[in-house]
């Protein structure tokens, strides 16, 4: 299940608190700018710093040009 639209305008990274990519066909949260990605359990965003997974280079380059990726927070 896909995570619903008003979490997404609410959703930050809780580290740099900027934006998160959402990729619901891979069930993570991606911060591009710190390369981790946070897993996403029945619908409910892990969001824990010690639950983070690093993203190497070849996952990176696959997330952000990512067409499906959404972004999270205010600006999106």
């Amino acid at each position: 299940m896909a995570l619903e639209e008003f979490l997404l305008n609410l959703i930050e990274d809780p580290v740099d608190h900027g934006p998160l990519l959402y990729l619901s066909h891979e069930g993570i949260l991606y911060n591009p700018r710190r390369r981790v990605a946070y897993e996403v359990r029945d619908s409910i965003p892990v969001l824990l710093p010690d639950e983070a997974r690093a993203v190497n280079d070849e996952e990176h380059d696959k997330y952000v040009k990512d067409p499906l990726a959404r972004a999270t927070g205010t600006t999106s």
